[in-house]
């Protein structure tokens, strides 16, 4: 809905007294006279004016995050609908969550565990760690060649290791470590059934037919699923920018073709479901809580 600007002086709540907010990222707001159009009211108010136009109060906008978090979905879009009656399906930075958050009493007291929430997901998401099956904390494989792994955790409360396979998830068994597996006939790796049961699409916006849906990086090993626009991804994890189809580097894949325009067609044939998982060394790219989610966003 159309809207006028007005010059509006906004201080974030968090700016008034001590925050331990106080030290991340934060977008600058714009507020316009307009309508809520994630809460759906029509009455004219001063709202909050995103990215792609529309409208909404601070709260409103932080509620339908903190609903999308709850319902386990980690890319936050505007869901207020375009001229066709469609879901606008902007993308909604971190930073511009937060911010809203702040402009309130109850956002401000929500924000923390709104964050604890998000950073648990974007771990869990990491193939750097992988989740405690008995008791649910987030465990580090420090031995990337080692399918054997202990819970801190566990030891901790209980004085002894629970040792698992990182593979399958379940109780080690044997004494011996190894790269393989665990020893049972049934241990799979997980990530690897999602890669070779995910379904084949068409990248139309770079001309490519055929090409698997999900992917695991090629630097780190990270999985991702192609959703829209061209055949290059930026993986969150490592950094690196890879075409989803030949699975080269971007700057490989550009430098192979007579042109360097995005939408080219891949010049090398679609790499196949892929049957091994890339082992990075790099660990987590982003050293901050708040760079490591604004990151996991972005390209998702």
């Amino acid at each position: 809905m159309e809207s006028s600007s007005r010059p509006v002086h906004f201080l974030p709540l968090s700016s008034m007294a001590t925050s331990t907010l106080s030290h991340v990222d934060q977008a600058e707001l714009e507020f316009v006279e307009g309508t809520d159009d994630i809460a759906g009211d029509d009455e004219i108010d001063l709202r909050l004016l995103l990215p792609c136009g529309h409208t909404a109060a601070p709260n409103s906008l932080f509620q339908w995050c903190c609903t999308c978090l709850e319902q386990g979905k980690n890319n936050f879009y505007c869901p207020a609908l375009n001229e066709e009656g469609e879901s606008c399906r902007k993308e909604l930075t971190v930073a511009l969550i937060r911010s809203a958050a702040m402009c309130t009493v109850e956002g401000l007291k929500r924000l923390p565990d709104f964050e604890e929430k998000l950073a648990t997901m974007a771990s869990k998401q990491s193939c750097q760690y992988k989740e405690c099956p008995v008791c649910r904390s987030l465990v580090e494989r420090r031995d990337k060649s080692n399918l054997r792994v202990f819970c801190t955790i566990c030891r901790a409360k209980k004085g002894t290791n629970y040792e698992f396979c990182w593979q399958c998830l379940r109780p080690w068994k044997g004494d011996s470590s190894s790269s393989v597996g665990c020893g049972r006939k049934s241990c799979k790796d997980h990530n690897l059934v999602v890669l070779q049961k995910c379904k084949v699409i068409d990248l139309p916006e770079s001309g490519i037919k055929g090409c698997p849906s999900i992917r695991a990086c090629p630097t780190c090993g990270l999985l991702i699923e192609h959703k829209s626009m061209c055949k290059y991804v930026v993986c969150c994890n490592c950094g690196v920018e890879f075409c989803f189809a030949c699975l080269n580097t971007a700057e490989v894949c550009e430098t192979t073709a007579a042109y360097t325009a995005y939408d080219m067609i891949c010049p090398m044939p679609v790499a196949p479901k892929q049957t091994k998982i890339p082992v990075w060394s790099g660990g987590i790219r982003c050293s901050s809580l708040s760079s490591q989610m604004d990151a996991l966003y972005a390209h998702l």
